[in-house]
């Protein structure tokens, strides 16, 4: 797989109009295609009860696995669907809940693995009760939901606020027209471009580095949108301090 992805990156390919064939769109397909063909119902049981406390990526992969292998699985989940980060954290445009509601039918509800939502576990249902309840294993997989803080002066102020918290609902929030955003990685990109989409006119990313962080600089960006790249914190400072 690895080889072909290499070979595939060189050559370019063409639809007959020339525009070129992302790679995304090719993922998209292949993930499509099997994910039809998942329909298997529940293995056989071995009687081993098992709790996953969080289902977001890694939570979803160990539930799924452990179904494979005759587990009576129950996921338990602090919001009210699942996918973590994958359902709160990323755009509907870049991942359509869609396909989280897909996976929920094919891979948990098919297979048996039982979805108890906005339950937190620590609160009315300890670890305790899960050992008592005749469950033999636990997972935690509860995520990195903490933004992380730059401590720098202005950051608690009313119209400043951490992109992880921003991405999760996006419509609480009234950016204004114009908005900055540190950084240049995905979770900027995320933060960038749904901002824009809830009808900010001018962003302006800054960077600490030359080159853009996230997988790809990606093309749905308005060419006549503001977006620029900055090599220190100190132009950040001054915005701050105007």
């Amino acid at each position: 797989w690895s080889a072909t992805m290499k070979i595939s990156a060189r050559a370019t390919v063409f639809w007959d109009a020339g525009a070129p064939v992302h790679f995304s769109t090719i993922e998209s397909y292949i993930s499509t295609t099997y994910a039809n063909k998942m329909t298997k119902g529940p293995a056989p049981s071995n009687g081993i009860r098992a709790a996953i406390v969080g289902s977001g990526p890694a939570g979803l992969t160990i539930a799924v696995i452990l179904a494979r292998y005759g587990y009576d699985v129950t996921i338990f989940e602090g919001k009210d669907q699942i996918g973590g980060v994958l359902r709160y954290g990323i755009p509907e445009f870049r991942l359509p809940k869609s396909v989280l509601d897909d996976f929920k039918y094919r891979h948990l509800d098919l297979k048996g693995i039982k979805f108890r939502p906005n339950t937190h576990i620590g609160g009315a249902i300890g670890i305790d009760d899960l050992f008592r309840d005749g469950y033999k294993a636990i997972f935690v997989g509860t995520g990195v939901w903490k933004p992380n803080a730059l401590h720098i002066k202005g950051e608690t102020l009313g119209h400043v606020h951490f992109g992880i918290n921003y991405l999760n609902n996006p419509d609480s929030y009234c950016l204004g027209e114009r908005v900055i955003v540190i950084g240049a990685g995905n979770a900027a990109m995320d933060v960038a471009r749904t901002a824009i989409r809830k009808g900010v006119r001018y962003l302006t990313c800054f960077s600490i580095t030359k080159k853009v962080a996230a997988s790809t600089m990606n093309s749905a960006m308005p060419s006549w949108r503001e977006f620029s790249l900055n090599t220190t914190r100190l132009l950040w400072k001054s915005q701050m301090k105007e």
